[in-house]
């Protein structure tokens, strides 16, 4: 399984986002140039974003937007979620399968029923991580220090 390059992006500007204090409004100028994000993607994604709940905006001048939410509220899997759809390695995987599943007897389908597993474990996982848990990483990083 593979996120979109849309829901790495959003991820990345959340991630951004939190590193500051709380209720700071960010500029997509400033986000796009600090992530390397083209401009006109990143509009289209703070916009989902807003739209999902998660982001807050401002207009005019000082405008941008803002993290509606506190980052140990926001978990990684709402964001793929929000951005790229359900999430499940085949379309019949999904608790309420919106495609029709392709299988001769659903009900008994060995595929479909371990795909079914893995769904439920990359669920746990992104949907147990919040952007919190991603800056964590970031600062727990080894610093190496070279003194001579």
């Amino acid at each position: 399984m593979r996120i979109s390059r849309k829901a790495e992006y959003a991820l990345r500007a959340l991630i951004a986002m939190a590193r500051e204090p709380a209720g700071r409004v960010h500029q997509i100028q400033e986000l796009s140039r600090s992530e390397n994000i083209p401009v006109k993607y990143l509009e289209q994604i703070l916009l989902a974003l807003r739209n999902g709940g998660l982001l807050g905006s401002k207009r005019g001048v000082g405008g941008g937007y803002t993290l509606q939410k506190r980052p140990g509220e926001i978990s990684v899997g709402e964001v793929i979620e929000l951005l790229d759809g359900p999430i499940a390695p085949i379309a019949c995987a999904l608790e309420r399968p919106q495609e029709k599943c392709t299988c001769p007897d659903p009900a008994q389908c060995e595929l479909r029923q371990f795909m079914r597993g893995v769904r439920e474990q990359l669920d746990a996982v992104l949907f147990g991580k919040t952007i919190d848990d991603l800056l964590a990483l970031g600062r727990h990083r080894l610093v190496l220090a070279f003194d001579i």
